[in-house]
């Protein structure tokens, strides 16, 4: 699985990107997302205020209920705005 990190959470995690195999039951973007915060201090910093965080799954906006599995492209961003 790919995962694309943008803004500050790239900042908290210190990587742009990850190929990464999680557990076989990890299933839906709200498990992927629960695992990746027991990895390091900066993946649970970036993850700490869930509200703030947005997916992509193939590039299709994501909720947490979503599913994922080992082909996915899954992104994480901030709030996007416009101006």
């Amino acid at each position: 699985m790919k995962l694309l990190y943008f803004s500050l959470l790239r900042d908290q995690i210190g990587v742009s990107e990850e190929n990464l195999q999680p557990p076989k039951d990890v299933a839906t973007v709200g498990q992927l997302v629960a695992w990746l915060v027991q990895r390091s201090s900066g993946h649970a910093a970036a993850f700490a205020d869930q509200a703030i965080v947005s997916c992509a799954v193939n590039q299709e906006y994501a909720k947490l209920d979503v599913a994922v599995g080992a082909d996915d492209e899954v992104a994480f961003f901030p709030p996007v705005t416009g101006g």
